[in-house]
Order: C-alpha cells, then sequence, then structure tokens
C-alpha cells in the first residue's frame, strides 16, 4: 500500500532546481569532494544528527573520538558518537531496500544504549512534548507489518527516490519501530536510499541543516501527522536538499572569493589548524593564495596566529 502524500506544486519546484543542480554537481566535477572534506562533512553529519537527539559533546570532541583521542564527556553521549561513527563508516555496506539490513544498521547504532537493539520494539510507546502527547505510536505487534510495507514501497522503481526517502524518513517516525534511536535511523536511511541513487548525497550535511532548522524539522513532522499524510514533510525535506546542494555548490572552488573560504572553513571546523590543512580543504588554490586568505582571516580577527614559517598554526576565537 502506497503511504499517502500528494505531489504539490512547491515538490514539483524543490524536484526542479534539486535536478538542476545534481547536473551541475557532477559537471563541474565537485560531486567527488576531498577525504578532508568527506572527513569534516562525516564529523558534521554525526555532531549534528546526534545532538538533535540530546548528546552534548561539541564538534570538537566528535573530530576527537574519531580520531581515537580519549574524551571526557558523559558515558552514553561517547558510545553514541562511537556507534554512530562505526555506521556511517559502514554506510555503502547497508541496503536501502533491505529491512534486514536496517535491522543491522540499528543494532550497530544503539549498541550497549537499549536493550535488544536491532529488534523492532515490543511494546506501546508514546512521543512528549513536555507534558504533552505528541504522537501515539501504532502497537507494536503492527510495527513488523507495516514496516514490511515500507519496505515494500521502497523497491518500487517508479518512484522518484527523492520522494521515496522522504516518505521513508516520515512513515518510520509515524511507525516508531524502535523504543530508542528512531530519529537518527530515519535521518540515516534517508540518506542512504538517496546516495544509492546518487553517490554525492553521501557528502551533502543533510543532518547539519536539519539541526539549524530543528523546530521547523519537529512542526514538519508534527503537521504532517495532523494531515494524516507526509505532503508537508516532503516539501521541508526538499527544501533541506536544495538548500544543502546549494551550499556544495556556492564553495566550488573556482567560484569562491577569499571571504567565501573563510567563512566556510570556519563553518567546519573548531580546532586549531595551519596552512596544509586550510589547503587539504581548498585543493585548487596555491600557496601563496592560502597564505593570503589566512592574512586576511586573522586581520578580520577570524582567528589568531601564533609561529612563523612551518610552525605557524591558527587558533579561532570564540565562535559562540
Amino acid at each position: 500500500m502506497k503511504p499517502p502524500y500528494n505531489i504539490s506544486t512547491e515538490i514539483l519546484k524543490l524536484i526542479t532546481s534539486i535536478s538542476e543542480k545534481i547536473g551541475e554537481v557532477s559537471a563541474n566535477l565537485i560531486d567527488k569532494p576531498s577525504p578532508q572534506l568527506r572527513k569534516q562533512n562525516k564529523i558534521k553529519t554525526i555532531h549534528s544528527s546526534l545532538s538533535i537527539e540530546g548528546n552534548t559533546l561539541t564538534q570538537d570532541q566528535v573530530s576527537a573520538i574519531i580520531e581515537n583521542k580519549r574524551v571526557i564527556g558523559p558515558k552514553r553521549d561517547v558510545i553514541e558518537v562511537l556507534n554512530a561513527v562505526k555506521v556511517y563508516d559502514s554506510l555503502t555496506t547497508f541496503n536501502a531496500v533491505s529491512s534486514k539490513s536496517f535491522l543491522s544498521a540499528h543494532k550497530l547504532m544503539m549498541n550497549e544504549l537499549i536493550e535488544k537493539p536491532g529488534e523492532y520494539r515490543s511494546q506501546g510507546v508514546g512521543i512528549y512534548q513536555g507534558t504533552k502527547v505528541a504522537h501515539v505510536a501504532p502497537p507494536a505487534k503492527n510495527v513488523p507489518h507495516l514496516m514490511a510495507n515500507l519496505f515494500k514501497y521502497i523497491k518500487n522503481e517508479d518512484e522518484l527516490a527523492l520522494i521515496k526517502g522522504c516518505v521513508f524518513h516520515y512513515e518510520m517516525e509515524f511507525i516508531h519501530p524502535f523504543m530508542d534511536g528512531n530519529g537518527r535511523m530515519g535521518r540515516l536511511w534517508q540518506t542512504l536510499i538517496l546516495m544509492q541513487k546518487n553517490p554525492v548525497f553521501e557528502f551533502l550535511p543533510l543532518e547539519t541543516l536539519i539541526s539549524q532548522t530543528q523546530q521547523d524539522y519537529y512542526h514538519a513532522l508534527s503537521q504532517s501527522d495532523k494531515a494524516g499524510e507526509s505532503t508537508l514533510f516532503i516539501e521541508y525535506m526538499l527544501d533541506v536538499i536544495d538548500k544543502s546542494l546549494a551550499e556544495l555548490l556556492r564553495f566550488n572552488n573556482r567560484t569562491l572569493k577569499d571571504i567565501d573560504r573563510l567563512n566556510y572553513f570556519i563553518s567546519m571546523r573548531d580546532e586549531e589548524f595551519t596552512r596544509k590543512d586550510y589547503m587539504n580543504v581548498f585543493k585548487d588554490i596555491s600557496s601563496a593564495t592560502a597564505s593570503r586568505d589566512l592574512k586576511k582571516g586573522v586581520e578580520l580577527k577570524l582567528f589568531f596566529k601564533s609561529g612563523e614559517k612551518n610552525r605557524t598554526v591558527y587558533t579561532f576565537t570564540d565562535k559562540s
């Protein structure tokens, strides 16, 4: 059974805009980012997705965990990051249309965090906003059947992946198949559905934009619940995808100005860095251009400089 939604004028407009941007990304050969940029996107994605769920670790701490450094923080928060790193490192091994793969990903994501990770819930759940019940999920006995139908839906090749990803995300949140981990799994699986259609989606930090518009995210879920269909949530998510692609295109090195490069670098990094780190992100610029950029950043007091020549390092000012 096809989940209920309508193809609105806004959805058609966003699909057209997204398709144009994907073509531009491919034409400009910026769908193959540098290893450094891929790493930074993974850090931002994991940090953003977990912070939506209340994880208190900073982006710096997430980066340190990925680099196998010791981090002081709540044990559960550290475990959440370690699990998420394993999941995102294994992203290409999962099959988006396989419920077995879906459960395996949840088991990895929620290992040591809940009882019986990787298994559908066996009791009823309600989602609260403050003291009010915002959503009562379907009875536990219905979950396997509902999820089986949802996986049948995303196997339909006649449906656009852009739509399927949004619909799966919403419907999974509505079904709430697990006792915990539903939000992060919904976001993860939408990314997987999209990237198995076009690899560029592996490098789009959708979770970062969702985190920045968190209230809109929950509002779209809530309004879709009230409407009994996912149209409004599809519109919200397609807008997030469109804006993520626009960000990627905006930072195409061939069209960047020095202040654009500086602002982008600052947005994706918190720890101290060197000129080499800067050039690892902007691979098409010369060392002289990088030096001029960094000199301007110091003049604008975006970061401080210490040391000389090969020992020069840059430290950010307070970004809060």
